[in-house]
């Protein structure tokens, strides 16, 4: 009989959805049947990979924190409430022998049920510098820690001390593709919470670069971005799902935060080779004329799926 692993995305941002997804088709190549659950922006994403994901009630902090503690305790909470419920419900139903997941959400509906959890992520103290952010996630990642079977912590920049204890560092997570695309010279990734990606295209473009938009007006949805950073000669983004998928793509990346958990990115990638950290659109411009060196990094994702099955 073949073996069912549960998939469980965050659904704050498409991004989630991606690595997750590499991890399903990993396991789904090796021959385990892969139950899928996630919501938020990534679900249409998923869906037109050929799943048919279960969506559970929807967390969205960062757009709620913007309107102050009290919009996070009416609305965030009770909706991570239900999430949690969702999810346990799910997992009882699907009766996987495992969850492997970036969702906080989900590691705890596995640890009500009982299931052997394998929690997925880069999202640490480290990266915040408001105190109750910086708090909140240290409380996360030791609950994390105690459990999860394993704590895989994907990253490009080098280790340090402030890494999180207890955590089994491993390559970025990228959701390859062989498929064609076009030659691109300067691909632009806005995130889901950006709200100058046409500033950005207007700047690289006075420079003399050809930008190809995601999301713009002339982009069509594809199943996977990774052709298109491979093909490009430099990307520019914010998130931290692209900064991965450029690093195993070989691909030089000018990365511009927008969300805080974004900023704490940028200030560890600004050693990393193949990384430059743009704050304005002044500099942008500047810099994507002389970017930085192309990043040399291994596919993680066999790595995390090789370690959960020897350890089931």
């Amino acid at each position: 009989m073949v073996q069912r692993i549960a998939v469980a995305y965050y659904p704050e941002g498409a991004g989630h959805a991606t690595r997750m997804l590499a991890i399903a088709r990993e396991l789904e190549d090796r021959g385990v049947a892969v139950t899928l659950a996630g919501g938020g922006p990534g679900t249409r994403f998923v869906r037109m990979n050929g799943y048919d994901p279960y969506v559970p009630t929807t967390v969205d902090f960062i757009d709620t924190r913007q309107f102050g503690v009290g919009s996070v305790i009416t609305d965030s909470v009770p909706s991570a409430i239900r999430r949690v419920r969702d999810l346990v419900g799910w997992l009882r139903r699907e009766s996987p022998v495992a969850l492997v997941t970036d969702d906080m959400f989900a590691t705890m509906a596995g640890t009500v049920t009982r299931i052997p959890v394998y929690h997925l992520t880069h999202n640490t103290s480290r990266l915040y510098t408001q105190h109750i952010e910086r708090v909140a996630t240290t409380v996360l990642t030791r609950y994390h820690r105690l459990a999860a079977r394993s704590f895989f912590y994907p990253a490009v920049w080098e280790a340090r001390e402030a890494d999180p204890d207890g955590t089994t560092r491993v390559p970025p997570i990228a959701l390859e593709d062989d498929d064609d695309a076009p030659e691109v010279d300067v691909l632009l990734v806005p995130s889901v919470y950006s709200n100058s990606a046409a500033a950005v295209a207007s700047r690289l473009r006075s420079v003399g670069r050809e930008v190809t938009h995601v999301g713009g007006l002339e982009w069509e949805p594809v199943l996977s971005l990774f052709p298109y950073i491979a093909s490009a000669a430099v990307v520019v983004c914010s998130g931290y799902s692209t900064v991965m998928e450029a690093a195993v793509a070989g691909t030089p990346c000018l990365v511009r935060p927008v969300t805080d958990e974004q900023r704490g990115v940028a200030r560890l990638l600004r050693e990393t080779e193949g990384f430059a950290v743009v704050e304005t659109l002044r500099g942008l411009g500047e810099r994507v004329v002389d970017p930085p060196a192309r990043p040399a990094f291994e596919n993680g994702t066999g790595i995390v799926v090789d370690r959960v099955l020897a350890d089931l």
